[in-house]
């Protein structure tokens, strides 16, 4: 269907104006809604493309990540505002990376997985920061005695890896081998705001009995 030019720029300006004073990404379903199903997702997508265009060389871009469309300053702008007002990026310990690694390149997996790759007890405040950070979530169980969570990454995750999909995530590494290898591969650091808990301390290392009773 063939829209008038007048018509397309005022509908993008709204589009653009949606998603500039949005707080999260704005998803495809919003701006169907948006036009009260007056235009087609093909041509909603069309307009998308063209506002990319349309600020392609400025310091501001606009993104498509997992959760939808959200403008974003350009990564050489924001390392020069960084400059401004530095702070310290937040630390993350090796558990808290490995687990999120394992998680995000096996998912769905359960805690005895994670274990079983790290070769160490997963602290269950491990978990519940991934999951109070928005980054992991319980998407089901495991039908074996126990019924045990099965974990997996969140769109939140992806939307701070800026990134679509998990088919976007760095080539895998082995696991097994260097689980925290791995996990140096996710940027985190660089793009998170916000302080995670530093809790290898509360690790527990498995013990041969240990792995032994589980086996048994």
């Amino acid at each position: 269907m063939s829209v008038d030019q007048s018509v397309a720029q005022e509908a993008k300006k709204l589009i653009e104006a949606s998603i500039l004073v949005a707080e999260e990404p704005v998803n495809m379903a919003f701006l169907k809604k948006l036009f009260v199903g007056q235009f087609e997702q093909k041509q909603i997508q069309q307009w998308l493309e063209e506002l990319q265009e349309d600020w392609r060389g400025r310091g501001i871009e606009l993104v498509e990540v997992a959760s939808g469309w959200r403008f974003q300053s350009k990564a050489d702008v924001q390392d020069k505002i960084n400059a401004v007002n530095p702070e310290k990026p937040p630390r993350y310990s090796r558990s808290v990376m490995e687990t999120l690694a394992i998680i995000a390149y096996r998912q769905p997996v359960t805690r005895g997985d994670i274990e079983e790759i790290r070769g160490v007890a997963v602290a269950s405040n491990v978990i519940r920061t991934l999951e109070a950070r928005g980054w992991v979530e319980v998407l089901g169980y495991r039908e074996v005695p126990g019924k045990p969570a099965l974990y997996g990454t969140t769109k939140q995750f992806l939307d701070d890896l800026n990134i679509h999909s998990l088919s976007d995530l760095p080539p895998l590494m082995d696991l097994q081998d260097n689980p925290n290898e791995v996990a140096l591969t996710l940027p985190l650091e660089e793009t998170i705001g916000g302080e995670l808990e530093l809790i290898e301390s509360n690790e527990t290392h498995l013990n041969d009995t240990t792995l032994s009773s589980e086996t048994t």
